[in-house]
């Protein structure tokens, strides 16, 4: 009895979730950098690759906690991923790069999520990349007044337990955009080194 074989295995990056095949082949046919942005529990990750032959090869990366450098103390909120996009268009800019693709990887692209907020980081400071700006979060939300006005709200006692962690850290975050303000500032003459 002969078996017809139909099946292919799927490559091993594929078949694990780390890669889609499909869309870096069209992203890499372009011959524009990818802006490669990745999210973990920790930190926001932010990279601009080019594709070479003999392997991908990083231009630039900038992850959220490197913001602490310019005085940025938190890793992982909307703001952060905001900064973390400022500061990779900076490093690009200064790596000759100004257009990109972006990519996501396997996220699921949520309008206004961090992912997109990133984005807008890169794309306010000079980074030319085709995208929806529906999918933006708005400038609000992007530099924290949304922490901040909540915060505003809340008493002494309930200031303190929300914004625990904040304060350990030593953020005041009732003037949270004062000093997402002053970190961008910094990121800004930093990319023009």
């Amino acid at each position: 009895m002969k078996l017809n074989a139909t099946y292919t295995m799927p490559y091993r990056r594929r078949r694990e979730g780390k890669t889609n095949y499909a869309k870096r082949l069209a992203m890499v046919k372009s011959g524009t950098p990818r802006l490669c942005i990745r999210k973990t529990n920790t930190q926001i990750i932010a990279q601009l690759i080019a594709f070479e032959p003999a392997g991908d090869k990083i231009i630039a990366q900038a992850t959220s906690n490197q913001l602490k450098a310019f005085g940025w103390k938190e890793d992982k909120n909307l703001p952060s991923a905001y900064l973390t996009g400022y500061l990779i268009a900076a490093k690009g800019k200064k790596a000759g790069v100004e257009k990109a693709i972006l990519d996501i990887g396997f996220s699921t692209p949520v309008h206004g999520s961090r992912m997109f907020a990133a984005l807008k980081g890169a794309v306010e400071f000079g980074l030319d990349v085709k995208h929806d700006a529906k999918a933006l979060p708005n400038k609000e939300r992007a530099s924290g007044k949304h922490i901040e006005d909540y915060a505003k709200t809340l008493g002494d006692e309930d200031y303190k337990k929300k914004f625990s962690k904040y304060t350990e850290k030593g953020i005041n975050v009732k003037e949270l955009t004062k000093l997402f303000e002053q970190v961008k500032e910094k990121i800004s003459k930093e990319g023009e080194k």
